[in-house]
């Protein structure tokens, strides 16, 4: 007597919920998930810290005798720069914790959920935004402690804090985008860190564009995280009387972050979603 054995049962992906209020709620979930993860391996928001308070201490304790600054004071000068590094460093967390959900195949395990494929991106950007936000609060104690101060009042002084914010979180979708097209997590620092350290280096964040070779001077005018440390320089009030050098996104240092940062949103989200969509269909 022949018997038929029913097939295995094979996993379906669970579809997802619709709804902007589902979708909301998915990106809490997410976002919870990540913030959790730091709590519980509290070496990586203590690295993230230390770094750029080493940079502070470095730059205005070690250097900052050696280093003149027409028209201001150093200390003012320097903070902006170290305030947009931080940002800039801080937004590599998306990519890296990508990179890893991908190796550890958390984002199977996601696959399984009726959730939204787009709220695993943003829960893991919305977790970047607030530990930079942390970071940028011991940051300004910091530098409060070695002499900065911001001098255009509150209100000047959020716009500072946000714009900064604001472009991290732009920039961290360019490095969430990184973390899912590269193979592993290790690979993402080396990759990273080529690009951000040109970037952070050759600008105005701790020494005057006009100091630099030619070449290297017209790169700082036009590199958009020199735009971001001058437009939180000036929200801060701590340009001094130093000239502005005369290049459009230096003269409009606030609209070039604010455009930039836009434009960085309507290309990168959409690249991500759909590559991630790609990636944990596989």
């Amino acid at each position: 007597m022949s018997t038929q054995t029913a097939p295995a049962p094979t996993a379906h992906r669970a579809a997802p919920r619709s709804g902007l209020a589902t979708w909301a709620s998915d990106v809490r979930t997410v976002t919870w998930r990540n913030l959790i993860k730091f709590r519980r391996n509290p070496e990586m928001l203590l690295f993230a810290v230390l770094q750029p308070i080493m940079f502070v201490l470095l730059f205005s304790q070690v250097y900052g005798g050696s280093i003149q600054i027409e028209g201001g004071d150093y200390t003012n000068y320097l903070m902006a720069g170290i305030f947009g590094q931080t940002v800039l460093f801080g937004s590599t967390f998306s990519g890296f914790q990508m990179a890893q959900d991908l190796k550890e195949g958390m984002i199977d395990r996601f696959r399984t959920l009726p959730m939204h494929d787009s709220a695993v991106l943003f829960g893991r950007t919305n977790a970047d935004l607030a530990l930079n936000s942390v970071s940028m609060v011991i940051m300004m104690l910091s530098g409060l402690a070695v002499g900065w101060r911001f001098t255009d009042g509150w209100v000047s002084f959020l716009g500072g804090v946000l714009i900064l914010l604001f472009f991290s979180y732009a920039f961290s979708w360019v490095m969430t985008l990184l973390g899912i097209i590269v193979p592993t997590p290790e690979v993402i620092n080396n990759a990273s860190f080529m690009i951000l350290f040109p970037l952070t280096f050759i600008s105005n964040a701790f020494v005057q564009t006009d100091d630099l070779p030619r070449a290297l001077e017209i790169f700082a005018n036009w590199n958009p995280i020199s735009a971001l440390v001058q437009a939180a320089r000036e929200l801060f009030g701590n340009t001094g009387s130093a000239p502005t050098p005369d290049t459009w996104p230096m003269q409009n240092s606030v609209i070039t972050v604010l455009a930039g940062s836009i434009l960085l949103m309507a290309i990168f989200i959409p690249l991500s979603v759909n590559r991630f969509r790609q990636a944990s269909s596989r």
